[in-house]
């Protein structure tokens, strides 16, 4: 495994890290106001503008959909590549992956599209998506049973004609509260349901996914969820979304019958090693932040930095940091290699420990800044949110331990 950067990646690294400093950085204390403002005047949802401005000058610096790499349209980057690149825009996460197109739901519905979408589809909407036009929305989980088993999933896709009519409820539907969102990627079931009159398909065969557009009849935006408290707008926000008989054209199914566990599983892999990225980025933030209070804040005759159990915990959120680096980097080399299957170990690994890595150093983070450290005034809140988030988001830590106990002891079995 050699994990040294190689010349299109330190390229486009210092391109990168150029933008952030001259634009995003920059650019938080306006995102925060123009959230505020929308806010303010009952638009909570609202995208701040200043995202326009970072999107234009980001396509302009050829910094655009670095994630996608089986596209005509992406940059063509291996899992090993873009890993120092998505940590970079860890580091500013409300602002720099959306910036650059690389913003989550929108990243795993393209990657979804472009690889199981018809031609049709991808036209219709994995174009302007790829473009930054829209946006879009996953839509899994269900507020009525235990979604972390998506084989429980019941909202109901049942074909009629031509069409086929959706009745069900999601919530934590992300992306759905965007008013740019024209378009839901579905999750449930086509096949008979347990106990009917005719057989239900095998377990895992029983989802389907479907597009539906936004303003289809039939589907309800009840409200936004709030996370920790925040709206998460300018992230697309979460919806909780009704489907009453709602009815979309058949060509709207993505694949065919049954198909829809394992798109969702080809879906969340890359999603969650790119979560994980992330979270290295908004680690080495709060790294920054801290040291820097602990340099420049002074207690007890001299500055908080001369105090053994700060210097302890600087020390140990630099080899959390590097651990969960080193082993995203490992997960993203066996992607590349063995493909997604082979890395099933890892990929539940760094899902498990690098959330968890980052809440912890956020958390002394915001301990070293104090009463700031909660407030407004810094970053640190709102990113340990959205680390803590992330132990639920793409399957609860639990779900991954249990599956990575049964591999481990099937080997002596």
């Amino acid at each position: 495994m050699d994990f040294a950067y190689d010349e299109r990646t330190e390229e486009l690294r210092e391109r990168l890290l150029s933008f952030m400093d001259s634009h995003v950085y920059p650019a938080e204390k306006i995102f925060t106001e123009q959230v505020a403002e929308a806010a303010a005047a009952g638009r909570p949802w609202e995208r701040p503008a200043i995202i326009d401005e970072l999107k234009a000058e980001a396509r302009s610096r050829g910094l655009w959909n670095l994630f996608l790499a089986h596209h005509p349209e992406g940059a063509g980057l291996s899992n090993l590549q873009y890993a120092p690149l998505a940590e970079i825009t860890g580091h500013s996460p409300a602002i720099a992956p959306e910036a650059l197109n690389c913003a989550a739901p929108d990243t795993g519905n393209m990657e979804l599209l472009a690889e199981f979408g018809s031609e049709q589809q991808q036209q219709r909407w994995l174009r302007p998506l790829l473009d930054g036009e829209i946006r879009s929305a996953f839509c899994m989980t269900e507020p009525d049973v235990a979604s972390s088993d998506a084989t429980n999933i019941a909202t109901r896709i049942e074909p009629d004609g031509d069409e086929y009519v959706i009745n069900g409820r999601k919530w934590w539907s992300s992306g759905a509260m965007d008013p740019r969102c024209k378009i839901l990627i579905v999750m449930g079931k086509t096949a008979p349901v347990k106990g009917d009159a005719q057989a239900g398909a095998e377990r895992h065969r029983q989802q389907s996914m479907i597009l539906v557009p936004r303003d289809t009849a039939g589907v309800t935006i009840e409200r936004g969820m709030h996370v920790f408290g925040y709206t998460d707008g300018p992230h697309g926000g979460h919806a909780e979304v009704e489907f009453r008989d709602a009815r979309v054209p058949a060509d709207n199914l993505i694949a065919g019958e049954g198909d829809g566990f394992a798109i969702a599983q080809a879906r969340l892999g890359p999603g969650r090693i790119h979560h994980c990225m992330r979270q290295i980025g908004a680690a080495e933030r709060a790294l920054e932040l801290m040291c820097r209070r602990a340099l420049h804040r002074s207690a007890w005759g001299g500055p908080l930095a001369d105090q053994g159990v700060i210097q302890g915990w600087i020390a140990e959120a630099r080899v959390r940091i590097e651990s969960a680096r080193l082993l995203v980097l490992k997960t993203a080399w066996l992607m590349d290699t063995v493909g997604n299957k082979g890395a099933h170990t890892e990929i539940q690994a760094i899902k498990i420990q690098t959330p968890a890595m980052a809440e912890w150093v956020i958390d002394k983070a915001i301990q070293v800044h104090g009463a700031g450290g909660v407030s407004q005034d810094f970053p640190l809140a709102h990113l340990w949110a959205s680390a803590r988030t992330l132990r639920f988001a793409d399957g609860p830590d639990e779900v991954h331990k249990r599956s990575l106990a049964r591999r481990e002891l099937r080997k002596y079995s």
